[in-house]
């Protein structure tokens, strides 16, 4: 005749000495108790994802020749789905070891699946880093496009800016006249002259302009070389 009593206080005692911080008695009719359960990443000191979940077993009269009920009371970075799976590796170990003291390998399992856990959340977190860098990288090459993207012209666009071009324009005309006429004043008519070529015959041009032509009597001047300059000079002296 099997001692239930007797094998639930001996898993009881086991299970108190491997988990001495974890484990703590709930009750004792009937038995029960719970075990905080830690992913291995819990010492790490600099480590933020731990996924936790607590396992209370509680005892039936008969166990282990039959299940205990077990269930998940709290856990952290678990959703419903990774419960219902805990709670169905549990279930598979109750199978495999109906008869026998169970609840350590069924605490085994558990761990398994936390550590899992972990590395499920860590690739997510690593994906969404990925994600966030390609996008923010999508965005800086959509800035540095904009730089050599013109803006589209429209009829209206460019009825604006052909008025503003012609604005500038006319500024820039007028002021560089007003800055060539400023600077005329200030020259002499030989330096006109220089600067000019073509008003030797402005006036001609502009007789010619009025009607007029103009009919130079050649008779009335006479060659340089004949004129006695000397003489001329001489005589105002004189006077």
């Amino acid at each position: 005749m099997t001692d239930y009593e007797e094998e639930q206080n001996n898993e009881i005692e086991a299970l108190a000495a491997i988990y001495p911080e974890e484990f703590t008695v709930l009750s004792s009719e009937p038995h029960s108790f719970e075990i905080r359960l830690a992913s291995d990443n819990a010492d790490d000191d600099d480590e933020e994802t731990v996924v936790r979940a607590t396992l209370q077993c509680t005892y039936t009269p008969t166990y282990p020749d039959e299940a205990p009920i077990t269930e998940v009371t709290s856990s952290e970075y678990l959703e419903d789905e990774d419960i219902t799976s805990i709670l169905e590796l549990c279930q598979e170990q109750v199978e495999e070891n109906l008869g026998m003291a169970m609840v350590f390998t069924m605490v085994s399992v558990v761990k398994d699946k936390l550590n899992e856990k972990v590395d499920e959340i860590k690739k997510q977190q690593q994906e969404l880093e990925e994600r966030l860098e390609e996008e923010e990288r999508a965005k800086q090459r959509a800035e540095e496009a904009k730089k050599f993207t013109g803006t589209p012209v429209t009829i209206e666009t460019f009825i604006a800016w052909k008025k503003t071009f012609d604005e500038e324009i006319s500024k820039k005309k007028k002021k560089t006249l007003e800055v060539v006429v400023e600077d005329n004043k200030k020259l002499t008519g030989r330096q006109l002259f220089e600067q000019d070529q073509s008003l030797d015959d402005s006036e001609v041009a502009f007789l010619e302009e009025e009607g007029d032509s103009v009919v130079v009597d050649e008779s009335l001047f006479q060659e340089l070389d004949d004129l006695d300059l000397e003489e001329e000079l001489d005589i105002e002296e004189d006077g």
